[in-house]
């Protein structure tokens, strides 16, 4: 996917990290040197409400909202947000949804998160070690083992299932 840009739309309610892995994202595209931007959108987070956040990396990337029918990834936290989220994808794009790791792998259901962006790294040209870097830089030390393993069992799902 190198010189265009990439569209990634993570999505969830409030309190799941859809947040959280929107910025391990964008700090890892920007850890591989391409112009990240990002903007957010919160609704009633705090309420357990939608909440989604868009994340375009590329060359040269000009806005930070994804265009309707541009995404390229939905990575989506929440199954009843994926018929909500779905008009934002473009044709032959992919979605990345809560049950693409199953939920007695994780080693915390919190890491979810991070399960699904080591399952949408299996589709990026974004080197392994710059996403462990982000998720180690976006997370308290305590959490680094867990959520490391988290992502490296979203990877692994991701290579199970094979090309989208």
């Amino acid at each position: 996917m190198s010189g265009r840009v990439v569209n990634v739309v993570v999505a969830g309610l409030g309190g799941q990290g859809a947040i959280k892995a929107s910025d391990i994202l964008a700090d890892a595209a920007c850890r591989a040197g391409h112009d990240v931007k990002k903007a957010e959108i919160h609704g009633m987070s705090q309420r357990g409400g939608s909440v989604t956040s868009d994340v375009r990396f590329g060359e040269k990337v000009l806005s930070p909202m994804v265009p309707r029918g541009e995404a390229d990834f939905l990575v989506v936290l929440d199954p009843d947000q994926v018929d909500l989220i779905r008009p934002v994808l473009r044709p032959g794009g992919v979605i990345i949804g809560p049950d693409a790791v199953g939920e007695g792998e994780l080693p915390n259901r919190k890491s979810l998160n991070v399960a699904l962006l080591g399952a949408l790294s299996h589709h990026l040209d974004i080197p392994e070690g710059l996403w462990l870097e982000a998720v180690k830089a976006a997370l308290p030390e305590r959490l680094h083992d867990l959520n490391q393993k988290a992502f490296r069992i979203g990877r692994e799902a991701a290579a199970r299932a094979g090309p989208s």
